[in-house]
């Protein structure tokens, strides 16, 4: 096991429990009225379960000799711009393409930066997480969304 990955994902397991332990400070609601700590302690507790995931990987790999890491079309230092200028076009066009569009290019637009090379793993992976979002936050919660162009 690499020690900067697992430093890594011991900072992002205290992150997590971090998150959640101070989300409980504040009310939590239901899921039919969720009140300010509901989200943040969500998000710390799968931050918490991704990051024990992660640290079980490390440790199950660790007996393996280590691999080269795959070429990326994008240099290590051109990821990071490349990444912020994503999320920069996605909250301007936020309000014009809506919602859906907007997730599903966004989350493409990432996965492609980050080095996922497979398109069809890229666009199914785009369009569930668009589609699920949609259905979590809009049909489920009913938290007004911009619309945009497509209606939805």
């Amino acid at each position: 096991m690499r020690s900067k990955d697992a430093v890594g994902g011991v900072v992002m397991l205290l992150f997590g429990v971090l998150t959640g332990a101070l989300s409980l400070q504040l009310p939590l609601g239901t899921f039919r009225a969720p009140g300010s700590g509901l989200f943040p302690f969500a998000l710390g507790a799968l931050l918490a379960l991704l990051a024990v995931l992660y640290l079980n990987s490390l440790r199950r790999r660790g007996s393996e000799a280590a691999q080269p890491a795959p070429a990326h079309w994008l240099p290590p230092l051109g990821r990071m711009p490349a990444f912020l200028a994503a999320i920069v076009a996605a909250t301007a066009l936020f309000v014009p393409l809506g919602f859906p569009v907007t997730a599903f290019v966004l989350m493409a637009a990432l996965l492609r930066i980050l080095g996922m090379k497979r398109w069809g793993a890229v666009l199914a992976i785009s369009l569930g997480t668009a589609l699920a979002s949609y259905v979590l936050f809009d049909r489920w919660l009913q938290i007004p969304l911009p619309k945009g162009w497509i209606g939805l």
